[in-house]
């Protein structure tokens, strides 16, 4: 089947978003979130994730969700794509075996992990392909947990970051507007919100871990940083910065 402009304007999206990322690997680690722990608490509940359980992280990036999977004492396999955040998630967590992979060509053999999580990134899949393979993958009655983690546009600062960066701008914003639980099948959903202790060296690192803003020239992104810190001209440090962590979890082979 041919490709359209929309095939190709997605394929074009999906390689910047590699691209950046990788460049961006280490603001990624320093910048962004993890998750707050009575998000995991009630993912593993309802999941049954624990000890004697093997979990796939699937586009694990640097290992935000996956270290504290490991936490629960399962056994936690990385799945990512992206080379530098690849090797930023081995390095800290050497006990995890980390593979390259896509959520489309997961590397896994048939019905080997009794729960999958996708943190951050299911918006970059080709969903139908995904799940097909989330579904191949998982044993008899996995489980399925997608996690977001959203600025908490209530809050104004917040707002005006988002403008800064020009976030509603851009098409990976879009995730928020999509129905999770229809696209993954989902038995249950939660949300938590929570704050991030930021200080002005970790909101440029979030900043510049955004992929669209990583692939800007030097200039470009200092501008960006240079407004987004006068945003918090005068906090003291550290500030929070405000998250609500959106999960929806399922057991899809059903």
């Amino acid at each position: 089947m041919g490709s359209n402009v929309g095939d190709v304007a997605d394929d074009r999206r999906l390689r910047d978003g590699v691209s950046g990322f990788d460049v961006a690997a280490a603001h990624y680690e320093a910048g962004r979130p993890g998750y707050p722990p009575e998000a995991v608490a009630l993912l593993c509940h309802r999941l049954g994730i624990g000890p004697g359980r093997r979990v796939c992280d699937l586009a694990a990036g640097t290992g935000k969700l996956t270290g504290l999977l490991v936490d629960t004492g399962a056994e936690v396999v990385a799945v990512e794509p992206v080379a530098g955040m690849r090797l930023r998630l081995a390095e800290a967590l050497s006990e995890v075996t980390v593979l390259d992979g896509t959520a489309e060509a997961i590397p896994l053999a048939d019905e080997s992990v009794d729960v999958v999580t996708v943190a951050q990134a299911f918006h970059w899949f080709d969903e139908v392909a995904a799940m097909a393979e989330i579904r191949r993958v998982l044993a008899p009655g996995g489980g399925l947990a997608v996690v977001f983690n959203e600025r908490d546009e209530t809050e104004p600062w917040i707002a005006a970051l988002s403008k800064v960066v020009r976030w509603h701008q851009h098409r990976i914003s879009q995730y928020q507007a999509i129905d999770w639980g229809e696209v993954i099948g989902a038995e249950g959903e939660a949300a938590l919100s929570w704050e991030q202790p930021m200080t002005r060296r970790m909101l440029e690192a979030r900043v510049r871990s955004i992929s669209y803003v990583a692939l800007m020239d030097e200039a470009e992104q200092r501008r960006l940083v240079t407004q987004t810190l006068a945003l918090v001209d005068g906090f003291a440090e550290p500030f929070p910065m405000p998250y609500i962590t959106r999960m929806w979890w399922g057991r899809p082979g059903r």
